[in-house]
């Protein structure tokens, strides 16, 4: 298993992690595959969203932020409903093909993780499997 380590620095941010991720394969030599990654946190999330304009992750934020805010029937003690919320609704984990060497994604495809929590250290862990 593979591991990045990521230290966000705001309380809802989405971080591209996809240059970190194809590193890691070309350290290793993949050329062809899957890559299973999975963030075992309760409170942050990944998913693949366009990273050729940052205003669509900004844009993403502000509507996450404005439908699911901390309210105060949540009945949690850590007061940190909200982001168990986001977290379960981006999800946990994504399986990408790795063909050539490289991640198979669109044209203007990143992979990100999301913060819901923070700022935290956080841990991205990655299994490839190789033809």
């Amino acid at each position: 298993m593979e591991k990045l380590f990521l230290q966000t620095t705001a309380h809802t941010e989405m971080i591209d992690i996809t240059s970190q991720i194809q590193k890691i394969l070309q350290e290793k030599g993949i050329k062809e595959g899957l890559v299973y990654i999975h963030i075992p946190h309760t409170t942050a999330g990944i998913t693949i969203n366009e990273n050729a304009d940052p205003d669509v992750v900004n844009d993403i934020l502000l509507k996450v932020n404005e439908v699911i805010d901390d309210d105060p029937r949540f009945q949690h003690a850590e007061g940190n409903s909200d982001a168990h919320i986001k977290s379960s609704l981006f999800g946990s984990s994504l399986n990408l093909i790795i063909s050539n060497g490289k991640l198979q994604l669109g044209a203007w495809q990143g992979v990100y993780f999301c913060e819901f929590d923070g700022s935290r250290k956080r841990e991205v862990w990655m299994k490839v499997i190789a033809e």
